[in-house]
């Protein structure tokens, strides 16, 4: 799956686009027709400790997922977007299993 990530307002490293690849691609397990994925990482300019927000848009056919999560760190938000992705993904494979 073609995964574009985008950095705002900081240079990302290596082992953090890894690290994204690895857990988006592991989307494919729960529905195999995903076409792309659009990932965002934006470190906003605030005191809060949990400045840290990860989006995620998921492109399926007839469709696309959004999910957006702020966490301490990237790869914390990143777990939990993934999270979420996985349960909507889901939901909608049974959706279309019950048409």
């Amino acid at each position: 799956m073609k995964v574009n990530l985008q950095a705002v307002n900081f240079n990302v490293d290596r082992k953090l686009v890894d690290f994204v690849q690895e857990k988006v691609d592991k989307l494919e397990k729960y529905y195999d027709k995903i076409i792309s994925s659009d990932v965002f990482l934006r470190l906003e300019n605030t005191s809060d400790k949990e400045n840290k927000t990860v989006e995620i848009k998921i492109n399926v056919p007839g469709d696309d997922f959004v999910v957006k999560k702020t966490a301490k760190s990237f790869e914390e938000g990143v777990d939990l977007a993934i999270d979420s992705l996985e349960r909507v993904i889901v939901k909608r494979k049974e959706k279309l299993r019950a048409i």
